[in-house]
């Protein structure tokens, strides 16, 4: 992990308070690994004081660029998205344990994500592709309404078999991002049982866990925490597992974010 300062090649909206954002990163991008995450200044350095963590979204070493997709929800993200090309944006990673990529084609994959948490998936739907060698995957997005559906061009461009819901019908089924896993699940044909990312709100998550593990199906999942430094020093982001025959508290930020949903206490 190194702290960079990174020129801002472009800063789009991608949806309802949703910013893309794009750097010039060639070191950072051959660093990174579907699931981690960056911390981000948004301001000057002590206002706001502490850093925003953001997943990333894509790392291109081809064209040595990372790509966040955030959502505006405060003062920090808000100076973050007032910020326009030519400008810098001071990066601190990459961050995390990210997902382990299967070894073969031979299983189905699913990715599973809710509203803003989706960001990650894209990345790691690519790097499956480039070096497993899997080319489809199939998708299934949530969001609360069609404004708030992040990036669906993208994600449709990398697999033929996006599935949608969003909770008030706007686009897609009407309902839940996890009915759609069942339905997969309950009408599924295929003789070898699925690979399940996901990634979303703590509440999708844990609905995720509890269909995976019903099934018996491995399942990981990337939990959302609010990290005030990003390396395990501060203990702001402690998540519950198991432990044997009991539980401990691990750093989402050093241990995760990305955990075997089999482990995680819900």
């Amino acid at each position: 992990m190194s702290i960079y300062n990174l020129p801002i090649i472009s800063q789009e909206e991608a949806g309802r308070r949703t910013h893309k954002l794009v750097l010039r990163a060639p070191e950072l991008a051959g660093a990174c690994a579907p699931g981690q995450f960056v911390h981000v200044l948004c301001g000057t350095y002590h206002d706001p004081l502490l850093r925003r963590p953001i997943s990333v979204h894509n790392a291109d070493v081809k064209e040595g660029t990372i790509t966040l997709l955030y959502e505006v929800k405060g003062r920090g993200t808000a100076l973050l998205a007032a910020k326009r090309p030519g400008e810098y944006a001071n990066v601190f990673g990459p961050l995390g344990r990210g997902f382990n990529l299967p070894n073969t084609c031979g299983s189905p994959i699913l990715l599973l994500g809710g509203g803003i948490g989706s960001a990650p998936l894209y990345f790691l739907a690519r790097r499956i592709s480039e070096t497993v060698g899997c080319q489809t995957s199939t998708f299934m997005l949530g969001a609360q309404n069609c404004d708030s559906m992040v990036c669906r061009e993208e994600f449709a461009a990398l697999g033929p078999d996006i599935r949608l819901a969003t909770d008030d019908g706007s686009l897609g089924c009407r309902g839940f991002v996890t009915e759609l896993f069942a339905e997969y699940l309950a009408s599924s044909e295929s003789s070898t049982p699925p690979l399940v990312y996901a990634c979303g709100p703590t509440p999708m998550l844990k609905a995720v866990a509890l269909i995976a593990n019903k099934h018996n199906l491995p399942c990981q999942v990337s939990l959302e925490a609010k990290m005030a430094c990003g390396v395990g020093a501060c203990m702001s982001c402690v998540v519950r597992v198991k432990d044997g025959g009991g539980e401990k508290y691990v750093r989402c930020c050093k241990e995760g974010p990305v955990f075997d949903a089999k482990e995680v206490v819900w």
